[in-house]
């Protein structure tokens, strides 16, 4: 059973096997483990991230392909939840409309992008995704009617996922069951079973030709494979799998704009993640993500400990100032990449392997 689940592709190092389970339980118990509004807010996004991330390593951990587009599908599944819920209120059927006119329209898209600009080679393919993402977050800035503009969108959930909505008046262990719960772990079953669905894709025959058009392009090309079909079917498949991603943002934040969820900088936190947990390695996804989430989110307050601790030294309480938050991140991933440049799932696995043999 848990060979299908995880498509035969086990972490292979004992130290990862219990990583990856502890990510497992405390993002299940999450609301029980870590109360409070922030805690569950940051767990929330790590399920978001490692689907999206996720998302991405196929693209450009199995396949080689550098894509700035990706935010694009992600920013149309939340659209595609806001419009439609606003449009046609807050029902069942509304999300359904919403998801599937996303996922639809990310298929054509990302289908006209994988025709018309996976012949361009390397870094003139990113550009062209690049300057596609760049327009579309335009467009959406700019059609107020539809999207609200820079202002984006506010819209309500069916009753049951609203946060007013309460199962019970008694508190579980101390945490209040209502619509907030419901949701995130609604959140927790759809992630759990995109990256499975991942996992699956990236370990099949499929997933292996794509390793090997990411290895050499021209040597697949020559044993019979059609790299343009095969780059293409990679490109729509990431971008269904990141339009799900939007689709889990516009349910938890109830809200979606431009500066939500098609910024640039939430590219950059994806290639971020993605070399940070490693690149090729579904694993990554989860690790890279919450160790980044989860620094991002906590080292303004761990900083600000520092600085009271040494406030007798002016120097160094300066230095740990909760202000130099981002100096001290980007020194983590510094150190990040130089102590596992294969990132945290590929230096582990390495190291398994070294003692094995």
């Amino acid at each position: 059973m848990l060979n299908r689940l995880l498509s035969a592709d086990y972490p292979r190092s004992r130290v990862l096997a219990v990583l990856l389970l502890g990510l497992l339980l405390a993002l299940a118990l999450a609301p029980f483990l870590f109360p409070g509004v922030k805690a569950l807010n940051v767990a929330a996004k790590v399920l978001i991230f490692v689907v999206l991330v996720a998302s991405f390593d196929l693209l450009l951990g199995y396949t080689g392909i550098v894509s700035f587009a990706h935010t694009m599908f992600f920013g149309l599944g939340a659209y595609g939840v806001a419009v439609a819920t606003t449009r046609l209120g807050p029902t069942w059927e509304a999300l359904a409309v919403g998801v599937l006119g996303a996922l639809g329209l990310s298929l054509v898209l990302s289908l006209a992008i994988g025709l018309f600009s996976l012949r361009v080679r390397a870094i003139f393919f990113a550009m062209i995704t690049l300057a596609v993402a760049t327009a579309f977050m335009t467009l959406a800035s700019q059609l107020s009617d539809i999207t609200g503009g820079e202002d984006g969108l506010s819209f309500r959930l069916p009753a049951i996922l609203s946060p007013s909505h309460e199962f019970s008046e008694e508190p579980f262990l101390g945490v209040s069951l209502d619509g907030r719960l419901l949701t995130y772990y609604l959140l927790f079953a759809v992630a759990l079973g995109l990256l499975l669905a991942l996992l699956r894709i990236v370990n099949s025959p499929f997933g292996r030709v794509l390793q090997a058009i990411r290895e050499n392009e021209f040597r697949a090309e020559a044993i019979g494979y059609r790299v343009v079909v095969y780059r293409t079917i990679s490109s729509v498949l990431s971008a269904l799998f990141a339009c799900m991603a939007g689709v889990m943002l516009a349910l938890w934040l109830r809200y979606n704009g431009p500066d939500t969820s098609l910024s640039f900088e939430i590219m950059m936190d994806v290639l971020l993640i993605v070399v940070i947990g490693g690149m090729g390695t579904m694993y990554g996804s989860a690790v890279g993500a919450a160790l980044f989430l989860v620094a991002q989110s906590y080292l303004q307050d761990v900083l600000r400990l520092g600085s009271e601790a040494t406030a007798a030294v002016p120097m160094l309480s300066a230095l740990l100032s909760p202000d130099r938050w981002l100096l001290w991140l980007g020194v983590l991933f510094v150190l990040s990449v130089y102590y596992f440049p294969t990132g945290v799932v590929g230096r582990l696995r390495a190291a398994a392997l070294r003692r094995a043999s």
